[in-house]
């Protein structure tokens, strides 16, 4: 590709509203454009990036025996009403109507669609297991796009699912292609992802792993001990925390006027925070005529996460002051003794159990009580789970080491479903008795357009991206600085076609730039090796060899760079195969 002839200007500003390193260099490359919040263009640049990352998907899913196919991104309402996700999803959903007035959605997964195939062509314990996977386009409304291609409305997506006839051989495929992930994120370049243990969330499924790039602009809050031993997300991690035992005080009443909040409490009564225990009161539509109230020490925060799968319920809000009250409680001075055992859900976090001579409140206004111990003063029935969130320096419950608390990006999460959508959707096989049953699914996705950006993330210097070669638009970037000497001009050209016939990927600057320019759009290209030929190194009848990363620069005689960079480019790609 000529340089002259490229589709996609760089610009020297960074758009107004970007959050990101990625989002700065794919806008000033030339790589992507907006066309509306959250949807944008892909540029030949990124275009010839994400083909590769596709390739790359391709084979690995193959190499697991997953088979492609290809599913509508518009689908009937019907069969997300069949798995009940058509009304429980929130507005990410885009739903409308055809012309028929036949109500239909802009598919964000496939779970339904793959299901409604498999009723079909899934139909025998001999066609089992069975994985399938699409690259194709997806539609979430989301209500905060952000960051370029991090967080974006119209994206591509890797989706796959199999289709087992056990659980155990769910597990070895689920087993399988968490290596292939492994592998493919390592080829695409990234340089520091890991897997992490996850909530399911809107998905579903007995269990699920999060490939998150590790980057300070990600969303998702991540806790890895030292050796990396043990990863989770913030949702689900757990931490060895050391409670304080000693031996039980008496209980002792005590004046709190107007303090309600828990340092408000250990400031007026000169304790720490963690010698109270918080008392939190939650209220759900699934769970009626009902609060929960959770107890946790008062220096830790509960995890709404945690909360809410022990419940079986996503939709916690906080309790007003009329269900508090109903409870049996005061609000601002609540505690888990003497409530209305048919009114509240009690809640306990370990910490609070484990922990001696707590302050907590005394359903009372303007009191609490000190010395509280839990085997001794509580009087009610609770369930004891841990609920709270973990935090930096928190001891790893592997190792006993300080957990590092870091931001990651989600390019990849895995799934076991089990039937969750097999069942509802109908989705049935004969056993070799001839007897129907419920096959068990997974689900594993990709996002193609965040990995890029996620790469990009982790591999720039202040002027650009520093692509890998395994993704990178072209692998190989020749700049003429012809200082008006066509001979210069001339022996660039020929290298490139030599280049070209040789197979190898080129982007040729053929239009007579001076340096500084040339040198900053070659930056924000960000291809990873680089020939200069100039008047100075013809000089010397050689050509100038650059790393894109500043790591080599030397001159190559004329008569062996040809073979040079030819070996070059294969010892590269090979360190991504």
């Amino acid at each position: 590709m000529r340089l002259s002839k490229l589709v996609g200007k760089r610009v020297k500003e960074a758009p107004k509203d970007a959050q990101s390193a990625s989002h700065i260099f794919l806008m000033r490359g030339g790589y992507i454009r907006p066309v509306s919040t959250g949807i944008y263009t892909l540029l030949p640049l990124a275009k010839r990036m994400t083909t590769k990352i596709e390739n790359i998907i391709r084979e690995e899913m193959e190499a697991v025996d997953c088979q492609e196919i290809m599913m509508p991104v518009v689908n009937p309402a019907e069969i997300w009403q069949e798995s009940g996700r058509y009304d429980s999803v929130d507005q990410s959903l885009l739903r409308f109507k055809d012309r028929n007035q036949k109500d239909m959605v802009l598919a964000m997964t496939h779970e339904e669609a793959v299901c409604h195939m498999a009723r079909t062509e899934i139909t025998s314990y001999k066609q089992l297991p069975a994985s399938v996977y699409q690259i194709q386009t997806k539609y979430r409304d989301e209500a905060r796009a952000r960051a370029g291609l991090i967080r974006v409305r119209e994206f591509t997506m890797k989706d796959a699912y199999s289709f087992h006839d056990s659980e155990k051989c769910l597990s070895d495929y689920y087993d399988r292609v968490h290596q292939a992930y492994e592998r493919i994120f390592e080829r695409v370049g990234l340089s520091d992802c890991v897997s992490i243990e996850s909530d399911a969330g809107m998905i579903g499924g007995s269990l699920s792993h999060e490939f998150m790039a590790i980057s300070d602009i990600g969303e998702d809050t991540l806790f890895l001990s030292p050796d990396r031993q043990y990863k989770a997300n913030r949702e689900i991690a757990t931490a060895k925390l050391v409670y304080k035992k000693e031996e039980a005080q008496e209980l002792e009443k005590v004046h709190t006027p107007t303090q309600k909040t828990i340092e408000e409490v250990s400031k007026f009564l000169g304790v720490a925070e963690s010698d109270t225990a918080k008392a939190v009161f939650y209220a759900s539509a699934s769970i009626e005529d009902k609060v929960i109230l959770c107890i946790i020490r008062g220096d830790l925060e509960v995890n709404e996460t945690k909360l809410g799968n022990h419940l079986s319920c996503g939709d916690l809000v906080a309790a007003n002051d009329e269900q508090i009250l109903a409870a049996g409680s005061v609000p601002g001075f609540a505690a888990p003794m003497g409530l209305n055992k048919d009114k509240v859900i009690i809640v306990a976090d370990p910490s609070a159990l484990e922990s001696s001579n707590l302050v907590v409140g005394a359903n009372e206004a303007a009191y609490h009580y000190k010395n509280f111990n839990w085997e001794r003063d509580f009087d009610g029935e609770a369930d004891i789970i841990d609920v709270a969130t973990v935090r930096e320096g928190d001891p790893c419950p592997v190792t006993g080491e300080p957990l590092e608390m870091l931001k990651g990006i989600e390019v990849g999460n895995i799934f076991q479903l089990g039937t969750k959508y097999s069942d509802s959707m109908g989705v049935r096989y004969l056993d070799k008795n001839g007897k129907a049953q419920i096959p068990t699914m997974g689900c594993y996705g990709i996002g193609v357009g965040r990995a890029l950006a996620s790469v990009c993330e982790q591999r720039n210097d202040k002027w650009g991206p520093v692509w890998p070669i395994s993704i990178a638009p072209y692998q190989v970037h020749v700049i003429a600085l012809t200082g008006g000497q066509p001979e210069i001009k001339e022996e660039a050209e020929e290298l490139y076609k030599n280049l070209q016939k040789e197979g190898i990927e080129v982007i040729f600057d053929d239009r007579d730039p001076k340096p500084g320019f040339a040198f900053n759009d070659a930056d924000l290209i960000g291809v990873p090796l680089r020939l200069i030929i100039s008047k100075k190194s013809m000089a010397q009848d050689s050509y100038e060899f650059k790393t894109r990363d500043g790591s080599e620069k030397e001159l190559i005689p004329k008569a062996e760079a040809f073979e040079f960079i030819v070996n070059r480019v294969k010892a590269e790609l090979n360190k991504f195969k």
